[in-house]
């Protein structure tokens, strides 16, 4: 195998940007080389794909953080440290002459066994209802331990599980709808049940509406001004032209009759109303809302059960939005418009406060992450034990063929609590140690109690992470490394010469 796949220590510098931001929560500032907005985070997949690479093995771990941050939304960090331990561990065997496609079946038979002890690790509590949101909970805590809202963890973790188990086993987090409002503090945060949209009511519009039947539209409701290009109309007199001005507002005035043809008493439009079509509107006692931007209407279309329509002249055909009070609301400083008692029962919206735009973004993607895990946990309901136990567990199962290899693989593992302790402040040579000791011993609960600076129980601490992130950081980590581990070279193709002129 080349050098040429560790050559800068891409790999190990990937993974020690990484490893800074995990679990001790410490952040990173981004900016924007071309519009200088900063974001401050800790979200290692956000930091990956924010940094520019020219090294190809480089690029294939932040993919597998992507990969990690879409398939189940945390562990994005995880992934990317282990995959480049892993590498690391890999160097030092080739430097012993040792050939690649040894080291990969050898971390191969490794992952089988790390991923089989894992598995027998796993406890399910889903026919417990009572003892499965506990679970819950504690997965929310131990996702949110390392984000901006460590602090009020618990608040936001109950939030968090109140969301996803209104979904009812459902993993479209499109139900959750998150709005961000600068001010107040992070725990002015609030979960509110049905749907909040970021718009005002029209002037004139009744501003609170029960029993809403709502059509919701994609149309243009401007003056419908002659739409062919280059075409143009040569008039006389100003009569003529009063003439034309009238048709246009008949024509208006016959779409605006359409809709209304529909026993609507609420119109919520994604472009732009004009005054006449918005008076005629509110004449009628009809609520107008204009300008719901295109993920507004998606949105609403979906809790409210309409269907999103462009034209009008067959009302039997058009699937009217239901909610049970439409009403003007304020937050903050700003007036938004509530549906309450929509046809989703499901849905549900999460207001976020914070000082700067900067907490509130990086509280955002904090609180999705803990949403994503909780749904895919509803889902796939196993879980196992964190604090490095898990880690720990799997590293002392690997043993068996290709000994050198499993043992590389083993020393990876062991890692990740090293790196938690690293982090927290506190010796990890003495602690890692005495964790491992403690799984020889038997104690197949003991983790980092990373508050005492010990060695804790995990499952007594309610220290607790989703079998499904786990499993996947295993497997990410793994597959990444054995793929790179099996290149020789990287081809570059010659840059395109320009030739003079």
């Amino acid at each position: 195998m080349s050098m040429h796949i560790f050559g800068h220590e891409a790999t190990e510098e990937k993974a020690e940007n990484a490893r800074l931001s995990s679990l001790s929560g410490m952040n990173k500032i981004l900016q924007s080389a071309s519009s200088g907005d900063i974001n401050v985070t800790n979200d290692g997949a956000t930091i990956l794909k924010s940094i520019q690479l020219d090294n190809a093995a480089a690029k294939i771990l932040v993919n597998i953080s992507k990969v990690q941050d879409d398939e189940v939304g945390d562990g994005t960090t995880s992934v990317c440290v282990l995959a480049a331990e892993l590498l690391r561990e890999a160097e030092k065997l080739i430097a012993m002459k040792i050939h690649p496609q040894t080291i990969v079946e050898g971390y191969r038979l490794a992952s089988i066994a790390a991923l089989a002890a894992l598995e027998k690790a796993a406890v399910d509590h889903a026919s417990d209802a009572a003892q499965f949101r506990q679970d819950l909970f504690n997965i929310a805590r131990t996702t949110l331990s390392s984000k901006v809202l460590s602090q009020d963890k618990d608040y936001f973790a109950n939030l968090a599980v109140d969301a996803v188990l209104r979904l009812k086993g459902s993993t479209d987090l499109e139900h959750i709808q998150i709005i961000k409002k600068v001010g107040g503090k992070l725990t002015d945060s609030y979960l509110d049940e049905g749907f909040i949209l970021d718009k005002t009511i029209a002037v004139n519009s009744p501003k609170r509406m029960e029993n809403a039947k709502i059509l919701i539209a994609n149309t243009s409701m401007d003056t419908d001004k002659i739409k062919v290009f280059g075409a143009r109309v040569k008039v006389d007199s100003t009569g003529k032209l009063a003439e034309l001005e009238r048709a246009e507002r008949e024509k208006m005035k016959a779409k605006v009759d359409a809709i209304a043809a529909h026993g609507i008493n609420c119109f919520v439009n994604r472009q732009l109303i004009y005054n006449y079509p918005e008076s005629l509107l509110a004449e009628k006692g009809i609520m107008v809302i204009e300008h719901a931007d295109f993920e507004g209407v998606e949105r609403l279309s979906l809790v409210t059960g309409g269907e999103i329509a462009s034209t009008f002249d067959r009302p039997d055909l058009v699937n009217l939005g239901k909610c049970d009070l439409i009403e003007e609301i304020i937050i903050g400083e700003d007036k938004l418009i509530k549906f309450s008692g929509v046809a989703a029962g499901e849905a549900c919206t999460v207001v976020l406060r914070g000082s700067t735009n900067q907490m509130v973004d990086e509280a955002e993607r904090s609180l999705h992450d803990a949403l994503s895990v909780l749904s895919q946990t509803v889902k796939e309901t196993r879980i196992v034990l964190g604090g490095g136990c898990s880690e720990m567990l799997m590293s002392c199962a690997v043993k068996g063929k290709k000994a050198i290899a499993a043992e590389a693989f083993s020393r990876a593992l062991r890692q990740i609590p090293t790196i938690l302790a690293d982090n927290a402040g506190y010796d990890s040579s003495d602690l890692v140690a005495r964790l491992r000791a403690a799984h020889y011993e038997g104690q197949s609960d003991a983790g980092l109690d990373m508050n005492q600076a010990t060695i804790g129980s995990m499952r007594q601490l309610g220290v607790t992470e989703s079998y499904k992130l786990k499993r996947q950081v295993v497997l990410s980590a793994s597959e990444a490394a054995e793929m790179i581990i099996r290149v020789d070279d990287i081809l570059r193709a010659t840059p395109r010469k320009r030739e003079a002129v």
